[in-house]
């Protein structure tokens, strides 16, 4: 059922797998003891960084089936995207896998936009198992957008750094794990930031967008969900969206989190924190869905944001148009009858615990009796004598 933007999923598709690889500076950030595989180095074997961010691609899908117990054949489609030209990372890493290959560009919000769109398909019944992968480099997300590394330029206070890593999930009807039961599709928004070093301003006003539109449609407040979670808006950025929030009348509160802003430790000097599409992907298929598991979250509002902008567009000057898009995941934990079970097993401790008592007192008033009566006896046989 669609409202406006929002698509209402009624048979709410599972994630029934989900695996991370990340870079070694990712793997000593905050999140690093979630993490599957922490490579050793950003070249990961490979000759150049673009061939190991493909490997790093191809480890995440072939690792995250296997976390579903699926086999390649079990898949019916994988949607998959990266920040680079013609989103080859992903496209030569589809080569080695035996289905059909969706790929999309969403640039940081593309871990998103793939969960949306499988999750429409499985809900739908088109399909049964999709796998939905994303990630990112920063030496090849740095040459590419920016400067050549050998240049070493210096960064801006408002620069991010971009997370060398990749995330991937199976999404299915069959299998327990957290369950996506709406999402939002965004719209494409420019304000007019033209600054490749300050994505946070320029991505702001897109997850404002989305995430005004969400709350609409769904007539639902942040206080309704234990997360908002955007994607690597980072520290300025996350600021922004507060303001641009409450400028509107929502207050986002204490539960809202941006997975740039949270990536890395202060003593890692990236600045506004993290950013590329890899950031909120390896945060999501590893710290949120292992919450969500536990039952620590209930439900999540995540809304990766991508800044849709190209070299040749910024060397021409161009603004920068960005986009938003917004899904909601619900732990797969029956809260009633978790409590209730809780519940059962309180009782049950109680009534051992009484019965328990109870064996101590009678036994105790058995020894009393015995006491007594041997004390009687002895008197009887003293009067005896």
């Amino acid at each position: 059922m669609q409202k406006e933007q929002t698509f209402i999923l009624k048979k709410q598709p599972r994630i029934i797998g989900s695996y991370t690889i990340v870079g070694p500076k990712e793997g000593n950030g905050n999140f690093g003891e979630y993490f599957d595989y922490v490579m050793k180095n950003d070249c990961f074997g490979e000759k150049t960084f673009e061939r190991a961010e493909r490997k790093m691609l191809e480890t995440a899908i072939t690792g995250v089936i296997q976390k579903a117990n699926l086999q390649q054949k079990d898949i019916d489609l994988m949607i998959a995207g990266d920040l680079l030209n013609q989103i080859v990372s992903s496209s030569y890493a589809a080569r080695m896998f035996q289905f059909p290959f969706l790929g999309v560009y969403g640039a940081c919000s593309t871990m998103a936009e793939t969960i949306a769109l499988g999750s429409i398909l499985v809900d739908s019944g088109y399909c049964k198992n999709v796998v939905c992968c994303t990630g990112s480099h920063f030496s090849t997300a740095e040459r590419q957008y920016r400067f050549p590394l050998e240049l070493g330029n210096q960064r801006p206070p408002t620069a991010q750094w971009t997370v060398t890593g990749a995330g991937a999930s199976v999404l299915s009807l069959d299998g327990r794990g957290p369950k996506i039961s709406m999402v939002t599709l965004g719209r494409v928004v420019d304000w007019g930031v033209n600054d490749v070093n300050n994505m946070g301003a320029a991505m702001a006003p897109a997850a404002r967008d989305t995430l005004l539109n969400h709350l609409a449609n769904t007539k639902t407040t942040p206080d309704d969900y234990d997360l908002i979670l955007t994607g690597d808006l980072g520290k300025l950025g996350s600021e922004i969206l507060i303001d641009l929030m409450e400028d509107e009348g929502v207050n986002l509160g204490v539960n809202y989190g941006d997975c740039g802003q949270m990536y890395f430790k202060s003593e890692q000097e990236t600045l506004c924190g993290g950013s590329g599409s890899g950031c909120c992907a390896t945060v999501f298929n590893s710290y949120i869905i292992q919450k969500l598991k536990e039952g620590q979250y209930r439900k999540i509002l995540f809304l990766p944001t991508g800044a849709l902008l190209s070299p040749t567009s910024t060397q021409q000057g161009d603004t920068i148009p960005c986009v938003c898009h917004a899904v909601v995941i619900e732990n797969d934990v029956d809260m009633k009858a978790e409590k209730q079970q809780k519940k059962q097993t309180e009782k049950q401790k109680e009534d051992y615990v009484n019965k328990q008592n109870e064996k101590k007192i009678a036994n105790m008033r058995g020894m009393k009796n015995k006491s007594i009566k041997s004390t009687k006896k002895g008197e009887n046989s003293s009067q005896g004598v």
